[in-house]
């Protein structure tokens, strides 16, 4: 099970329990380092720019002594789709039989597509950052198509599929959010839309100041 799995420390630390992040299940959170994006309102600078102090036995090891014990692991971060060996891991844990949920930023789709291809991930919560005219401004990538393409991957996928977005009043009018609303039903996403005002009582990555939520008529936790 740990062969194939190449020595190096991905995992910046773990939330040993959560009750909210992987809903109906009992769960652990990975947070992963790095991130291949840089959006200004991410509360988790210091994983998004560290070192991941954990290897995968470390992870590994810490989750065969949660078995029985909790149902689920949240791939976190950070961005878990860009280190390498992550099908790998996913595989292993599926194997100490716990259920998988992927954060993601969408921006390794072929990432994606091994995960669901061999069974290895039940939930994928996905992050619509913008539409093409303003993707760039805030993730500091040109990476929309690869999104898109992540997008089309969890419509097409069996297991539990989210998309969420975060609003801060600096980067979205109310008009921004019926255009991207109105390209997820385009799409054929009929879900729910998790939209998470921002919040200023954190260290981000940017400087981005305060956002008013009065500047949004709608209500912003979700639009069904």
């Amino acid at each position: 099970m740990l062969n194939n799995l190449e020595k190096g420390r991905p995992v910046y630390s773990i939330s040993p329990f959560t009750l909210l992040d992987f809903p109906d299940r009992t769960a652990c959170i990975l947070w992963f380092a790095g991130c291949n994006m840089r959006c200004g309102y991410c509360y988790n600078p210091e994983i998004v720019l560290g070192k991941g102090r954990l290897s995968w036995i470390d992870a590994l090891d810490f989750l065969q002594s949660r078995v029985n014990l909790l149902e689920g692991v949240v791939f976190s971060g950070g961005e878990c789709t860009i280190h390498p060996q992550v099908v790998s891991f996913a595989r292993a844990v599926k194997q100490l039989g716990f259920e998988v949920k992927i954060d993601t930023n969408g921006s390794r789709p072929d990432v994606i597509h091994s995960l669901i291809q061999e069974g290895l991930v039940d939930y994928i919560a996905l992050d619509f950052k913008s539409l093409p005219i303003k993707f760039e401004m805030i993730t500091k990538t040109r990476l929309f198509q690869r999104f898109e393409q992540s997008l089309d991957l969890g419509l097409r996928f069996d297991g539990r599929f989210e998309v969420r977005t975060t609003v801060h009043s600096g980067q979205f009018n109310e008009w921004d959010l019926n255009q991207m609303e109105d390209f997820l039903r385009k799409k054929g996403y009929d879900k729910t839309w998790y939209l998470q005002h921002f919040r200023d009582d954190k260290v981000i990555l940017g400087d981005l100041g305060k956002s008013s939520k009065s500047s949004f008529s709608n209500q912003l936790e979700w639009r069904n």
